[in-house]
């Protein structure tokens, strides 16, 4: 099963056949899932399913659908196990971006981490999960997939958002100040805290 978060509602890949989906279901075909994204976008369904027997294969025939946008993102804790958090458009966030051509996965998100935050001397010590939300962009539907890693770092100098990326706020967090961010953030970034610990203060 994956789950694709539409406007914080998800969109769900399943190879499980649903029971009262009550008009929530939808084909693996390209008029269908734009059916469905524009159901959840526009707030007449709070979810949908997506059914398809082969789990393996669902997920890239859902991906030659809708163009995709690959990226990178930093889970970043410090020194004294604090989380670095974005805000960015009402919402705290992890800093993440796409992918430029011809570069890997792990050098576009310690690329992205530093450019948004002002971030040094970043450490990627495991692969964490990938995570999927669709958002628009001239008018179409894209996917954004994000690929999340684990990051340490022993920079403490000072810390910089990308004005040009709409960040108004980078903050190193603890767990109380964690907590209370995960209360304005999304559901993928609430999933990355649910993977691992929340740090002590």
């Amino acid at each position: 099963m994956y789950k694709v978060f539409v406007n914080e509602s998800p969109l769900i890949l399943t190879n499980e056949r649903q029971d009262n989906t009550n008009g929530n279901l939808f084909s693996l075909d390209g008029d269908s899932i734009l059916m469905a994204i524009d159901s959840l976008s526009k707030g007449r369904l709070k979810e949908a399913y997506i059914y398809h027997p082969d789990e393996e294969k669902m997920l890239d025939v859902f991906m030659h659908k809708i163009p995709v946008v690959v990226a990178g993102g930093g889970f970043v804790t410090n020194a004294k196990d604090k989380v670095l958090f974005i805000f960015r458009n009402g919402k705290w966030d992890l800093p993440k971006g796409k992918v430029d051509k011809g570069e890997s996965i792990e050098k576009a998100a310690i690329r992205e981490v530093e450019e948004e935050t002002g971030v040094k001397d970043l450490v990627i010590e495991k692969f964490l999960r990938t995570t999927y939300h669709v958002f628009k962009r001239n008018g179409e539907y894209r996917l954004k997939q994000v690929h999340w890693f684990r990051m340490s770092t022993t920079y403490s100098g000072k810390l910089v958002g990308q004005e040009a990326e709409g960040i108004l706020k980078v903050k190193w967090k603890g767990a109380k100040k964690t907590k209370k961010a995960l209360e304005n953030s999304y559901h993928n970034i609430k999933i990355l805290f649910k993977d691992w610990f929340i740090p002590s203060e």
